[in-house]
């Protein structure tokens, strides 16, 4: 097929939009990409087009931000027949893979392990104590986040010292300087680190910037919007030379800024390319206008954003669903009767999502799912990797792969139990570090340490073992897995394991062989440590199984990049959506929660229904909840409002007896309007009181944590009128 007659392929079935930004390929190209607008088809036929006009396939290079739109897109170009020799990836996975061929530049050796969040906050733990730190005053998962943003910002250890002013960010600094070192004596990253090293190295070494540049001469990033300051760095260095860039996304779908993500990058790109052509894709395929039209008038209360004037030409199609429930309860089992409806109708559960701002909204939910025998799915495709039994195994083929993994090591030598104690762990240490080697070179050197005395000879078992897994063929990794379960007695010692009903620990090292087969066959000459390094890189939607026939749960984060003909959202309440921890004063904050909520409601194709409870059980107390500010900005022409109350009297059962016409001050000093403050939750007005059998209850409205209810002997509030 001539290039002249694929490009007209390409352009087939788009609209004038779309085929303008396809057709384009040299300079910067700004694809401002609505909700629901085509923009995957756009790049993968744009990528194409420069790969079959300007271009080699080898040059184009295509990043988006998840495993699961990474193989849509991949799937798409190959089907185009140009995909051979194309980048098609992850910015973590492309990073993971530049460091393969270039971290000795910067004393990275090739094998390294990338660290998952569970043994990152394990060496946080160990960098804590060998600063005499306290684990209370310095929380592991705290002083991880902060080191998390520091790397996101590229911030060294040095940098975050010369900017530290206080006892708690020296502390931070000293934290970070220890927790850097130990990853690399175990030539390690973490997930951040990925991003950083190659940020810096890109801008430390003109060298590996020019190869690279010139290597890939055309770059198209997908979720712009999504970039943190690393990703714009590496995006900007790599365009440096030749300025063929194509950036796609929308600033309403911007959600991840508590992640590091800056909206600025693509609200200034013309800034940073004033020649840069810009693309509006407006026209909506996803949606019905009824859905469409209430997501763009939500959006429309944001002040930083491109305005777009989104449409369809589809059908208006139903109303949207806003429903009143008395708790969490009525809630939940609303929700199944409903799919159990469209079930009925002929609907495949494959076809149904339900969204939350928290997991925790989740349980509920599952219980009525499993009540009314619907099947269902979670997404949580992180929570299969960090499952002990997968861990145990994993640790094994990461020692393999790289032996200087002392996380590795210590989890390793002592699965299953060989009698190799703490006590035992501790010398092999000490010898380790006396002698300036890793801590599997003492293993090996077990023999020379008398101070091992009964266990010298369990050690020395073990090295055998693992000499005899090293010297294993590099493939197929399927063998290398099965291997590891049978010689080191895994397999056997999980025989008689007992685990949860659904979580068979033998099941699921069978189904960790499995994934080894399927990597074999999707990759034939793929080795142990890609394998590794994919697996280290899942996200929570590659758990999402499209054929599975199953109702999807998941987080509303989760949510973006996917579609659904059916969509639930939950828990639209104020302190979950917006959450409690947004500041609503910081206009921003308020923004990024609104965008969420924008963002679920256009995954949407066909129905939407949006749910409040008017009470919720939080902690293992029920509170009185008060509807999403959100809710209220919503076109009443396009809603249809239920409610769902009748319920009362049986769900609030265990309060005892409510009854709102008992509002009255009576003997207590406290009356609607009165303005008090409340040690935790600040200054509000109260509401009214009212009579749970014997007891009063007074309810307070505070601005930023909505509607509390109190026992008024049990609380403390300064009176201020």
């Amino acid at each position: 097929m001539s290039p002249m007659t694929l490009t007209t392929d390409l352009l087939a079935g788009l609209t004038p939009p779309q085929a303008e930004a396809v057709r384009h390929t040299d300079g910067p190209l700004l694809v401002l990409a609505g909700a629901g607008s085509g923009k995957t088809r756009v790049i993968t036929r744009r990528a194409a087009n420069i790969a079959t006009s300007v271009a080699r396939p080898d040059q184009v290079l295509a990043i988006t931000f998840t495993n699961k739109a990474a193989g849509e897109m991949r799937e798409r170009i190959d089907a185009l027949g140009v995909g051979r020799g194309m980048w098609v990836c992850t910015f973590h996975s492309m990073c993971a893979r530049l460091l393969r061929d270039y971290g000795d530049t910067i004393g990275l050796g090739p094998n390294f392990t990338i660290f998952d969040q569970a043994d990152s906050r394990a060496l946080i733990k160990r960098a804590l104590a060998q600063c005499d730190l306290s684990a209370d005053h310095f929380p592991p998962a705290k002083a991880q986040e902060r080191i998390s943003q520091a790397k996101s910002l590229l911030q060294t250890p040095a940098d975050y010292v010369e900017f530290a002013f206080d006892f708690s960010t020296k502390s931070v600094a000293r934290i970070y300087q220890a927790y850097q070192d130990l990853l690399t004596e175990q030539n390690g990253c973490d997930f951040d680190d990925l991003l950083m090293r190659v940020a810096l190295m890109l801008k430390q070494y003109p060298k590996v910037r020019d190869e690279l540049s010139d290597r890939f001469r055309y770059i198209l990033i997908d979720e712009y919007q999504d970039t943190n300051h690393a990703q714009y760095t590496i995006a900007s260095c790599l365009a440096q030379a030749h300025r063929n860039i194509c950036a796609t996304g929308d600033p309403d779908q911007s959600i991840y800024a508590w992640r590091g993500a800056d909206m600025k990058n693509i609200l200034e790109f013309e800034t940073d390319y004033p020649d840069a052509k810009v693309v509006r894709l407006e026209q909506n395929f996803r949606s019905t206008g009824a859905i469409l039209s209430a997501a763009s008038e939500l959006i429309a209360y944001n002040d930083f954003r491109k305005h777009k004037n989104l449409w369809t030409d589809g059908d208006r199609g139903a109303n949207v669903r806003v429903w009143t429930c008395e708790d969490q309860n009525i809630e939940s089992r609303q929700i199944a009767q409903d799919i159990q409806k469209h079930l009925e109708e002929g609907r495949n559960p494959g076809d149904i999502a339900i969204f939350y701002r928290v997991n925790a909204l989740s349980r509920v939910m599952e219980d009525a799912l499993r009540t009314a025998r619907i099947p269902y799915q979670i997404a949580r495709g992180v929570e299969f990797y960090n499952r002990k039994e997968i861990k145990d195994v994993l640790s094994y083929l990461r020692l393999i792969v790289n032996p200087a993994d002392e996380t590795a090591l210590i989890r390793a030598i002592n699965t299953p139990a060989r009698g190799i104690g703490k006590v035992s762990l501790d010398r092999l240490k000490s010898y380790a570090d006396e002698n300036h080697i890793t801590m599997f070179a003492a293993v090996q050197h077990c023999d020379a340490i008398d101070e091992l005395k009964s266990a010298k000879k369990k050690v020395g078992a073990f090295a055998t073992l693992m000499a005899e897994l090293a010297a294993l063929p590099e493939s197929p990794v399927r063998d290398i897995v099965s291997a590891v379960l049978t010689k080191t007695g895994i397999e056997k010692s999980l025989v008689h394991a007992l685990g949860p009903e659904d979580n068979d620990p033998l099941e699921n090292v069978n189904e960790l062989v499995s994934a080894a087969q399927q990597y074999d066959k999707d990759f034939p000459d793929g080795s142990l440590i890609d394998w590794l390094q994919q697996t280290s890189l899942v996200s929570d939607t590659d758990a999402i199984d499209d054929t599975r026939g199953a109702v999807t749960l998941m987080t509303l984060h989760a949510a973006k990049g996917l579609e659904f003909p059916i969509v639930y959202m939950i828990g639209l309440e104020e302190g979950l959506l917006p959450h409690a921890r947004v500041q609503l004063a910081d206009q921003s904050e308020l923004e990024e929660e609104r965008r969420l909520a924008f963002v679920g409601m256009t995954r949407s194709m066909h129905i939407l229904t949006l749910t409040h409870a008017l009470y919720r059980m939080v902690r293992g107390i029920t509170e009185r909840a008060v509807a999403s500010r959100f809710l209220s900005e919503l076109p009443d022409d396009e809603i249809e409002r239920q409610t769902f109350a009748e319920q009362r009297d049986r769900s609030m059962a265990h309060l005892g007896r409510y009854n709102e016409s008992e509002m009255s001050a009576g003997d207590s000093m406290y009356y609607p309007g009165l303005r008090v403050r409340h040690e935790d939750y600040g200054d509000g007005e109260v509401v009214g009181i009212e009579t749970r059998l014997r007891s009063q209850y007074i309810r307070i409205y505070f601005r930023d944590h909505g509607e509390r209810a109190f026992a008024l002997d049990h609380v403390s509030l300064l009176i201020l009128d």
